[in-house]
């Protein structure tokens, strides 16, 4: 599979569950009994995370919340096709499959370790992630959507100008680096060499006032910068033909208007529809102001990937050797997991305090000097209106 992209595919998008139907789980009986036999195997392998219990802290979400994943996978788990046992040669329920592979995504260590600790052979470990990677990609990527009404548009404006005053903006957008460790034989290693000599894939996101993220898009190398990659991709196309980011209009003043815009760091090019901030020391009150704002606004997006990463681990740090053609899917399945937990408003969320927004570390801010003059117009005045100018 190539790059995962945006909505590239299009696929039909399921309604949106009421919540205590969603709460509901898999129909399979005894499910309440197989944590408490897990949960024994496992001992030991888990530190307890502060005000959350012994579940919670191994997955990062409630009970609810799993029962609810479980019930997207469950058709393309229990297909009669798939048998999976463990060492035992006990069969493995739809829970304990569930659990398996969320385990492996969450704990990011290696295939042999997580099967040592539930007690399942390694390969068996990598085909019930693999399987599990392919059911909530099916059944589960709705939760990944750009705002289709303007009803749901005008809330994410709305919390976003709550934060620090910018008006009509509708995300922010941000990419991080999935670092890997290749074989130097091997031929295509240096398509993916970046800027820190480590061999990556960048995951870029757009993202809401609540850390959810609207569109993502991975699977390019590392060697491309953030400019780059956001060129390549749907939402740029999209953005450019005017057919996204194109709602209503507010009035700055009786001759100026301001269009609907995300917010990007200087590793962007400054567009009409993506704001970055002033570059330079000496910046006047205005600007200085502005970039203040424009920070505090864009940080939600910094905030998402850093959770994104620390939740499920094992996109953070060195992947040894990875499937550079099912990683796309493996991160994209991440990212639809991280949604699901907010869109469950999951309490958990309240106890996993981010130790750091810095997603990235040890790379650089990229500087991107392209500047689109309308654009620079644009962000001129609504700076001026920030300052009651």
């Amino acid at each position: 599979m190539g790059p995962v992209r945006g909505h590239k595919k299009k696929r039909k998008v399921e309604k949106k569950v009421e919540k205590d139907s969603l709460a509901s789980g898999s129909s399979e009986n005894g499910s309440a009994d197989w944590w408490e036999m897990l949960s024994k195997r496992i001992a030991g392998n888990v530190s307890p995370s502060k005000g959350l219990d012994e579940f919670q802290s191994v997955f990062k979400m409630s009970r609810r919340t799993f029962d609810y994943i479980c019930s997207l996978a469950e058709v393309h788990m229990q297909a009669k096709s798939a048998h999976y046992v463990f060492s035992s040669g006990k069969p493995m329920s739809l829970h304990e499959q569930v659990a398996l592979a969320m385990r492996r995504l969450s704990s990011g260590n290696s295939l042999i370790s997580v099967g040592d600790s539930f007690g399942a052979h390694h390969s068996t470990v990598s085909q019930v992630t693999w399987r599990f990677i392919e059911a909530i990609e099916e059944k589960g990527l709705h939760h990944i959507r750009w705002p289709s009404t303007e009803e749901a548009m005008t809330e994410i404006k709305s919390k976003f100008e709550r934060i620090q005053g910018l008006p009509n903006c509708c995300g922010a957008i941000d990419a991080t680096h999935i670092t890997m460790m290749l074989s130097s034989s091997e031929q295509t290693a240096d398509v993916w060499l970046d800027q820190n000599k480590n061999h990556s894939m960048v995951l870029q996101a757009v993202v809401d006032p609540d850390m959810r993220f609207r569109d993502v898009v991975t699977g390019l190398p590392g060697k491309l910068n953030e400019n780059s990659v956001l060129q390549s991709s749907t939402l740029f196309k999209l953005c450019e033909k005017g057919e996204r980011l194109n709602g209503n209009k507010m009035k700055l003043s009786e001759e100026t208007e301001l269009r609907e815009y995300i917010v990007g760091d200087s590793g962007y090019a400054l567009l009409p529809w993506l704001l970055t901030p002033y570059q330079g020391k000496e910046l006047s009150e205005s600007k200085a102001e502005f970039n203040k704002r424009h920070l505090a606004t864009r940080i939600v997006a910094q905030r998402a990937l850093a959770r994104l990463k620390e939740v499920w681990k094992m996109i953070h740090g060195m992947m040894w050797r990875p499937d550079k053609h099912k990683l796309p899917r493996f991160i994209l399945v991440c990212c639809i997991l991280h949604n699901i937990v907010i869109d469950m408003d999951d309490d958990v969320l309240d106890e996993l305090p981010l130790s750091s927004h810095h997603h990235d570390p040890g790379y650089g801010q990229e500087v991107c000097e392209s500047v689109d003059k309308s654009a620079s117009v644009l962000r001129d005045n609504l700076s001026l209106h920030l300052t009651g100018r």
